[in-house]
């Protein structure tokens, strides 16, 4: 079963893409694990996702931390945090 990533605002620039549809690999169960791996990915997956520790990941709408499992998941979304006042 596929899984859907989605990339928000500075992510999303960097990566490319809005969104892309993946088949995990072996080894990736948590979103540490998964970031790890898109940063192996390319340049661009590098550059998104350097800052991982200020990325904020949903899995299918619901934030989580990066040691959240995503076994399950239908929808993971990566996004810097929001800013404002």
């Amino acid at each position: 079963m596929g899984l859907t990533l989605r990339y928000f605002a500075w992510v999303r620039e960097k990566t490319g893409i809005e969104q892309e549809e993946i088949e995990l690999p072996e080894g990736v169960e948590t979103v540490a694990d998964l970031i790890g791996w898109l940063r192996t990915r390319g340049p661009e997956y590098a550059s998104a996702f350097e800052a991982a520790d200020v990325i904020r990941t949903a899995i299918d709408q619901a934030h989580v931390q990066p040691d959240a499992s995503i076994g399950g998941a239908r929808e993971i979304a990566f996004f810097p945090p929001v800013t404002g006042g």
